[in-house]
This record gives C-alpha cells, sequence and structure tokens, in this order.
C-alpha cells in the first residue's frame, strides 16, 4: 500500500520534471528553435489557441525562423501576437509566410532569461514540494484509519523525503543546464 503511494508520488515528480524541461524549451537561447513560439496563445474566433495548431513552424537556419499558417486569413492575427510577444521579435510578413528573425541575445537580456529560467525551476520546486504535502497527508490518513502503523507512516515519510530530495536536484540541473545555454555567447 506505501509502495503505491510512493510509486505514485515519483510519477506525479516525473511530470513535474517533463512539464519544467517543456517550459525550458520556450525560454530563448541564441539559437532559433520552434519551441520558442510554439505555444504563443493567439486569439482564434475568440479562443486563444496555441501557434503550433494553427501553422507550421520552422528554423531555416540558425536565427530565423519562418512560420506558415494553415490559413492565410490568420496570417494579420499570428503577425500581431508575435509583435505583442515578451520575446521582443520583429516579424515580416510576406502574404504567404510569416519571417522572424531572431536578433543575438544582449548580456543584459541573458540576465533576463536566466532570472525567468530560476523562476521556472522555483515552480518546478514547488510542485514537487505539494506532492510531498498530499502524499504525507495521505500517509497521515492511513494511520489515522489504521491501515497503516506508526512505524510505517514514519518509513514512508522518510523515503518521502528521499524521493522529493532526488527530484529536486534534478530539477536543479534541469535549470543549470538551461542557465549555461542561455549564458552561452
Amino acid at each position: 500500500m506505501i509502495e503505491e503511494v510512493h510509486k505514485d508520488a515519483e510519477d506525479r515528480m516525473k511530470k513535474a520534471i517533463e512539464a519544467l524541461r517543456r517550459d525550458m524549451l520556450s525560454i530563448r537561447t541564441g539559437r532559433a528553435t520552434p519551441a520558442l513560439i510554439d505555444r504563443l496563445p493567439i486569439e482564434y474566433y475568440g479562443t486563444p489557441t496555441p501557434l503550433n495548431q494553427l501553422a507550421t513552424i520552422n528554423a531555416p537556419e540558425p536565427r530565423l525562423l519562418v512560420v506558415q499558417p494553415f490559413d492565410r486569413g490568420t496570417l494579420q492575427i499570428i503577425e500581431k501576437a508575435l509583435q505583442k510577444g515578451e520575446m521582443g521579435f520583429n516579424p515580416s510578413n510576406d502574404g504567404r509566410v510569416i519571417r522572424i528573425p531572431i536578433p543575438p541575445l544582449t548580456e543584459e537580456r541573458r540576465r533576463d532569461m536566466v532570472k525567468q529560467v530560476k523562476h521556472k525551476v522555483e515552480e518546478g520546486r514547488v510542485a514537487i514540494r505539494n506532492i510531498r504535502r498530499d502524499v504525507l497527508h495521505d500517509l497521515k490518513e492511513m494511520e489515522t484509519e489504521k491501515m497503516i502503523s506508526e512505524d510505517d507512516h514514519k518509513r514512508g515519510a522518510d523515503k518521502i523525503e528521499e524521493i522529493v530530495h532526488k527530484y529536486i536536484r534534478e530539477a536543479e540541473h534541469v535549470g543549470d543546464a538551461k542557465e549555461a545555454e542561455v549564458m552561452e555567447v
């Protein structure tokens, strides 16, 4: 029973780390990658829709992204959303595709990106801690209902702490790798 709780907690923590990795893809480094804008919300018929559902995004060159909408009527909407975005892009529209030149990052912008990385890593840590809180609450309930003994509760809590520390370290490694990538000139 306790093993099931641990397995569930570990699965949820793995998902939190995967979500952190996906979030890290959207943080800009010096290279063009479709992940920078693929989740950008576009107001499409009154509904915010991710850009990757409205267009094909390619990176034909290291400093260029090309967005080709499935419906040409969305070209203007996509272009405006890209201009308003916090990435600082200046897209150009030729009537069929939108080209987005990726300017090199300044030192100040790199430091801002590192702050974003640290913030996302902290969000990952908080998610992992929330999972720990939920699992410890479940273990306490099991002990209260006499499903497990006090010793089993203690051993289960200790095992959860080990798992939490493992995944927090992994989140920090993901953040450190992204910081190094952002600061790379």
